[in-house]
C-alpha cells in the first residue's frame, strides 16, 4: 500500500433511524509508509444545498431562523439559529433541491440560481457535501408566506434583512450557523451587494 492508501475492514452500523450512523475500520498507510488501523464513527444524513437570495437594489438578503436542537444541547440558550435557506438533495440536482427549498422556507419562487462552490461541511465525522447557491429576489416572486413544511415539523421564521445588518450581526457573532457565515462573506468579497 502507497502513501494515503485506505482499506476499510469492517463497516458496522450504529443507526439508521432518519439518518446513518456507522463505525468504520479501516487501515490507512501513513506518510512515513506504515500501516496503522483506525476506528472513526460517520454520519451520512446525505448532501445538502444553500442559498443566498440577496436584493441588490433594496440591498437585503432573505434569511430564516430556526430551532437547531444541537445548537441548544452546545450552548446556545433559545436554540434558535439565522440561517439561510438550505435542504437536503433527496434524490434531486442541487439546482432542483435549492429551488425546492426556497418555495418551501421562505415562500419565493426562484428558478435561477447561480453555484458558486462546494463544501464538505465537517469532514472529520460527516460525508456531508454542501452546494453552495446565489439567487436574486423581488417581492413579485413571493407567492406563500414560506415557513417550511409541518410534515417535516419545521417552524421557520422568514426574515428580509438589510445587507449589512447582517454582515455585522455576523461579525458580532450573532450570525453562528457557518454555511450562512460563508455565503454572506462570499457577498461580501464579491461585492455581490453594492
Amino acid at each position: 500500500m502507497a502513501a494515503g492508501d485506505i482499506n476499510i475492514t469492517d463497516v458496522l452500523k450504529l443507526s439508521a433511524e432518519k439518518f446513518i450512523l456507522n463505525k468504520i475500520t479501516f487501515d490507512f498507510t501513513k506518510i512515513d509508509g506504515s500501516t496503522e488501523t483506525q476506528v472513526r464513527e460517520i454520519y451520512d444524513h446525505g448532501n445538502g444545498a444553500t442559498v443566498l437570495l440577496y436584493n441588490r437594489r433594496q440591498r437585503t438578503i432573505i434569511l430564516i431562523r430556526q430551532l437547531r436542537i444541537a445548537s441548544y444541547i452546545n450552548g446556545n440558550p433559545s436554540g434558535l439559529l439565522i440561517e439561510t435557506c438550505a435542504g437536503l438533495l433527496d434524490n434531486l440536482s442541487p439546482e432542483e433541491a435549492i429551488v425546492k427549498e426556497i418555495s418551501e422556507e421562505t415562500g419565493f419562487e426562484i428558478t435561477n440560481v447561480k453555484k458558486i462552490m462546494e463544501l464538505y461541511t465537517s469532514p472529520g465525522a460527516d460525508t456531508e457535501l454542501l452546494h453552495f447557491f446565489v439567487a436574486e429576489y423581488d417581492h413579485s416572486q413571493k407567492k406563500t408566506a414560506g415557513g417550511g413544511l409541518n410534515d417535516e415539523q419545521e417552524d421557520i421564521e422568514v426574515m428580509e434583512v438589510p445587507f449589512d445588518e447582517a454582515y455585522q450581526w455576523l461579525i458580532e457573532g450573532k450570525i453562528k450557523d457557518a454555511k450562512t457565515a460563508i455565503l454572506i462573506l462570499y457577498a461580501k468579497l464579491n461585492n455581490l451587494i453594492e
